[in-house]
């Protein structure tokens, strides 16, 4: 199954279900008040990069976003794979582009919450390299908040094989 990763506008077609089902399913585990998510509207404000998945037919099969905090740090949001598309790879290739895109864009560090309800979230996130930290922000204080981070770096570079470059041997 062929999976593109796009930057897109949170209206466009078929994202509308899935921040649907993501609002519901963090509500079947949290009550309101420990429910963190960013609306549509706040997913179009200046320093947000929203992602979408879609399979080659256009299905949106995985949203997230990123919210750049100014200082470095950028943070993760409305991570969401619809529960048809699980097991196929979506999650990681939402990360690994917010991550690549977070990079080139300056980001060293992404920063997320996630409830402690939320068994895949929790074992994915460490699964890619990321570590639970102290709560941060709006989420200090929450019991149902785990908040996580990852530094960001370049990926190493080969050295030159300097027997090439310069011609000798």
């Amino acid at each position: 199954m062929l999976t593109t990763i796009t930057i897109e506008s949170p209206r466009q077609p078929g994202i509308g279900a899935l921040l649907r089902q993501s609002a519901e399913y963090a509500q079947s585990l949290y009550p309101p008040e420990s429910n963190f998510l960013l609306d549509v509207d706040d997913l179009e404000l200046p320093g947000v990069t929203f992602y979408t998945a879609r399979d080659e037919s256009g299905l949106a099969l995985g949203i997230a976003a990123l919210v750049d905090q100014g200082d470095g740090t950028a943070e993760l949001k409305r991570m969401f794979v619809d529960p048809g598309a699980r097991g196929r790879g979506v999650a990681g290739r939402l990360l690994a582009r917010a991550e690549a895109d977070a990079l080139a864009a300056g980001i060293r560090r992404i920063v997320l919450e996630t409830g402690p309800l939320s068994d895949a979230a929790l074992s994915f996130y460490a699964q890619c390299g990321y570590r639970e930290i102290a709560q941060f922000g709006q989420y200090v204080g929450e019991e149902f908040s785990v908040c996580f981070a990852k530094g960001l770096t370049l990926p190493d570079r080969p050295e030159a094989d300097v027997s090439r470059s310069t011609g000798t041997r």
